[in-house]
């Protein structure tokens, strides 16, 4: 079986860049691909895409030889199995706020012994190379997303589960959570009781062996999470890059031309 490539820069000790994909589409999956992300996640939970569309963008990313990961919308064990039948060499799932969740999630993505897998890795077979079977549970990747105030509260219990990979951090999510919606939900915080959080789930991660990733808006916010632990970072994504560049290009377009702009500031989408 091929090998998880994050895992040997974790090995390493080399922190990784993960990008994000949300546009169903395997053209846009192929672009990001050549750009030299150590991995691409699809983002199956709030991505503008379904598995339809997850497995021909799995298929585009391979040539770039990145690490193919997604983010599944529910711990629900259809999906999470599909995703990896598709080809996926780790999952992310959302909304894990216990050590009882975090097993259930682990044993969908392990085959016996070890976890409750069922067996089809339907193109995983032809993607990931000889011996699927007996190797697959030592290369696929499992990270439960800590993003609520339950889960911070089973923090330590969560990262101690038996078999999970990592805790990855959904600080939108997180920070609605733990303040009940009285701060905006959005990347790269910077409230001292987040940084707080932050820092409380890097030490978790380290204390039981677990690999600590966050989601970020942009590289300077990544290093500093790598400054504090994390092993892994998201920047931004596919729809965000996208609309930056244009914007950027209308914006120096106007600037030259002497015309202010007319379109409306794009939305940020959330992740």
């Amino acid at each position: 079986m091929i090998r998880n490539k994050l895992k040997q820069s974790w090995a390493e000790g080399r922190a990784t860049i993960n990008g994000w994909l949300s546009i169903g589409n395997p053209f846009t999956a192929e672009i990001m691909a050549a750009q030299g992300y150590d991995s691409l996640t699809v983002d199956v939970q709030h991505g503008a895409l379904d598995y339809s569309m997850l497995l021909p963008m799995l298929q585009a990313m391979r040539a770039s030889g990145v690490v193919p990961m997604a983010r599944v919308p529910w711990l629900e064990p259809g999906i999470i199995m599909k995703a990896l039948d598709a080809g996926a060499y780790g999952i992310i799932c959302p909304m894990v706020n216990t050590a009882e969740q975090a097993a259930e999630f682990v044993s969908y993505i392990r085959y016996p012994p070890h976890g409750q897998r069922s067996f089809g890795p339907t193109r995983a077979n032809f993607s990931a190379g000889a011996n699927y079977a007996a190797e697959a549970n030592d290369e696929i990747l499992g990270f439960a997303m800590v993003e609520t105030a339950q889960a911070m509260a089973n923090l330590e219990a969560i990262a101690a589960t038996p078999g999970l990979d990592g805790i990855y951090v959904g600080p939108a999510d997180l920070t609605f959570s733990l303040h009940q919606g009285r701060l905006a939900p959005g990347f790269d915080r910077e409230e001292p009781e987040m940084i707080e959080a932050l820092q409380a789930i890097v030490a978790a991660c380290k204390k039981s062996g677990k690999i600590a990733a966050l989601h970020c808006g942009t590289p300077d916010y990544a290093t500093r999470a790598i400054a504090w632990g994390f092993d892994m970072t998201t920047v931004s994504g596919d729809s965000r890059l996208l609309a930056a560049a244009a914007q950027a290009s209308v914006a120096r377009f106007r600037e030259l031309n002497g015309k202010p702009p007319t379109a409306s500031p794009a939305v940020k989408p959330a992740y």
